[in-house]
């Protein structure tokens, strides 16, 4: 432990910067959640031989997503930077950084659910159209139930990949954990600091995949 080390003062920041992170995460979760679950679909049901077939528009949806998935986050932060000042008003900043990891967040999540979706069997499906189920009824009656569980645990891998992308945030000024860690102990040689941080960060990831895990499995027993 460093003796040096001033925890009635860096207290209240480890506070405020857990406090950012769960605003960037959550809210770039709930954007991911909806946006993420309606790209992925898309991208399903216009697959070939799929009840919305479209080539043109499967082409541009997955040409869209595998562009954005394979860039650094640290780099699309930069990238999207003129699109980020547009919407936010500004480039540095817990609500700045929102912008690129809801973003960021909804194309990984578009991906995970289309391929839970193709993994379905596609005999579920034949039979509610058989049955005359519509299109739409078909997508939020069977699609969605059917791959549940998958579905929540591709989640919890997503929530995981976005407490990273906020420790990442905080290169560029971004708050939350990953500014705290690098400020206060990184930049000043303090490892107790650092070593707190990520602590701290592991122990958000390690609750979150147990609660995914425990949901996913009651899911799929019913």
């Amino acid at each position: 432990m460093n003796r040096d080390t001033d925890w009635g003062y860096l207290a209240p920041l480890l506070g405020k910067a857990f406090g950012e992170t769960l605003q960037m995460v959550s809210v770039a979760l709930l954007f991911a959640g909806v946006f993420g679950l309606a790209l992925g679909i898309a991208l399903y049901v216009t697959r070939r031989g799929n009840f919305f077939a479209n080539r043109a528009v499967f082409t541009v949806l997955n040409v869209l997503v595998n562009f954005v998935r394979p860039i650094p986050f640290v780099i699309f932060i930069f990238a999207v930077g003129p699109a980020t000042m547009a919407v936010v008003g500004k480039t540095i900043g817990t609500e700045a950084a929102i912008f690129p990891m809801a973003i960021m967040a909804s194309f990984a999540f578009s991906r995970l659910v289309e391929q839970n979706l193709v993994g379905l069997d596609p005999g579920v499906v034949e039979a509610a159209r058989a049955m005359g189920a519509s299109r739409w009824r078909i997508i939020w009656s069977v699609l969605i139930p059917e791959a549940l569980g998958p579905l929540i645990l591709a989640f919890t891998f997503l929530v995981i990949g976005v407490i990273d992308m906020s420790a990442m945030a905080g290169i560029v000024g971004g708050g939350g954990l990953g500014d705290f860690a690098i400020r206060h102990g990184y930049q000043r040689f303090n490892w107790e600091v650092t070593a707190v941080a990520v602590v701290v960060i592991v122990i958000m990831v390690q609750a979150v995949q147990v609660l995914g895990n425990v949901l996913s499995r009651r899911v799929l027993r019913r």
